[in-house]
């Protein structure tokens, strides 16, 4: 089990990114969060078998249609969940 803090910038809110980016994680059986920010960016926390946290971050290079994702900065965490919850804006 591995633990991943992500920041997803580019076009990403008001696009559903969050909904879909929750819908995935808990298809792949993930824990953990996703959250807008007020600087416009979405940042997330994914909790899970390093195959199925790698291919979380891989969907969110290219998130869901109407997203243009700029980047996506990933950094190894010691947080932990018990499930996927799309969290209030930071």
């Amino acid at each position: 089990m591995i633990a991943r803090k992500l920041a997803i910038r580019g076009r990403v809110q008001g696009v559903g990114f969050r909904f879909a980016l929750a819908d995935e994680a808990r298809a792949r059986g993930l824990a953990g969060w996703v959250r807008n920010r007020r600087d416009g960016s979405v940042e997330a926390l994914v909790v899970g078998p390093e195959e199925d946290v790698d291919a979380l971050i891989a969907w969110a290079r290219r998130g869901p249609p109407a997203a243009q994702v700029s980047g996506v900065a990933t950094e190894p965490t010691s947080e932990t969940a018990a499930s996927f919850e799309i969290a209030p804006t930071a």
